[in-house]
C-alpha cells in the first residue's frame, strides 16, 4: 500500500514546501551559474525512470561548454568550474530535481536515474532497479555513494526496491541529511569514474567465448 499510495503523497507533501522554502537559495545559486558560466543555467538530460520510461532530469549546471571559445576540445576535468565543485560537493547541484519529484518523474527516495546507454547493460535482476520511481537519493548513495562499484551500487539499489517502506525512507532521508553534511562518498570530478557501459563491456570481452 504505501508504495502505490502513500510514497508519493509522502513524496508532494515533502517535495513541494521544500521548492518553496528553498526557492530564495536557488535563484541565488541560479545567478551564480549565469554570471559564473552563462547560459543555459540548468543542465537537462534524459533519463530512463518507472518501467524504464524516459524523462527528462533537471539540475544546476556545473560544467563549461566542452568546445571552448578558441575552438578546443575540454576534457571533463577542465569544464568542471569552482562553483560546479561546491555545487557538487555540497549537492546543491540537485535542487531542481524537487521539481522532477513533484512532477512524478521521481522520488524522494529510490534508484538514482542514470544514463540511458546503460541500458542494455544490466541484468535481469538489475533491471528490477526500474520498478519504482528513480529517486533524489537513494541507497547506494547513502550506504558509499562513489566509494562502492557498480555492482555493489546496482545490488543496493535492488535490495531498496524489495524492502520498500516508509520506515525505509525514512531511514534514508535521515542518513542523507548526514551524507551530504560530511560530504561521504561524493566525487565531483566526472573524470576519476568509470561508466558502466565502459565496464561491462571490458568485461564481456574479456570474458571466455562460452561466457559471453
Amino acid at each position: 500500500m504505501y508504495a502505490k499510495v502513500f510514497k508519493r503523497m509522502f513524496d508532494l507533501t515533502c517535495a513541494i514546501p521544500a521548492l518553496i522554502l528553498l526557492a530564495p537559495a536557488m535563484a541565488a545559486i541560479a545567478l551564480a551559474v549565469r554570471i559564473t558560466m552563462g547560459t543555459p543555467v540548468l543542465y537537462r538530460q534524459a533519463r530512463p525512470g518507472w518501467r524504464e520510461r524516459s524523462f527528462i532530469l533537471v539540475k544546476f549546471r556545473t560544467m563549461l561548454p566542452e568546445i571552448a571559445a578558441n575552438g578546443r576540445v575540454l576534457c571533463d576535468t577542465e569544464r568542471l568550474t569552482p562553483l560546479g565543485v561546491f555545487l557538487r560537493a555540497t549537492s546543491l547541484d540537485e535542487l531542481p530535481e524537487l521539481w522532477n519529484i513533484v512532477r512524478g518523474d521521481m522520488s524522494l527516495v529510490g534508484p538514482r536515474p542514470l544514463l540511458e546507454r546503460y541500458l542494455p547493460f544490466y541484468s535481469s535482476r538489475e533491471r528490477l532497479r526500474h520498478d519504482v520511481r528513480p529517486g533524489l537519493t537513494g541507497w547506494a548513495q547513502i550506504n558509499g555513494r562513489n566509494d562502492l562499484d557498480w555492482d555493489t551500487r546496482l545490488a543496493l539499489d535492488v535490495w531498496y526496491v524489495e524492502r520498500l517502506s516508509f520506515t525505509l525512507d525514512l531511514q534514508a532521508i535521515l542518513k542523507t541529511i548526514t551524507a551530504v553534511a560530511f560530504r561521504r562518498g561524493v566525487q565531483v570530478d566526472p573524470g576519476l569514474e568509470s561508466s558502466l557501459d565502459a565496464v561491462r563491456q571490458t568485461a564481456i570481452v574479456g570474458a571466455p567465448a562460452d561466457a559471453q
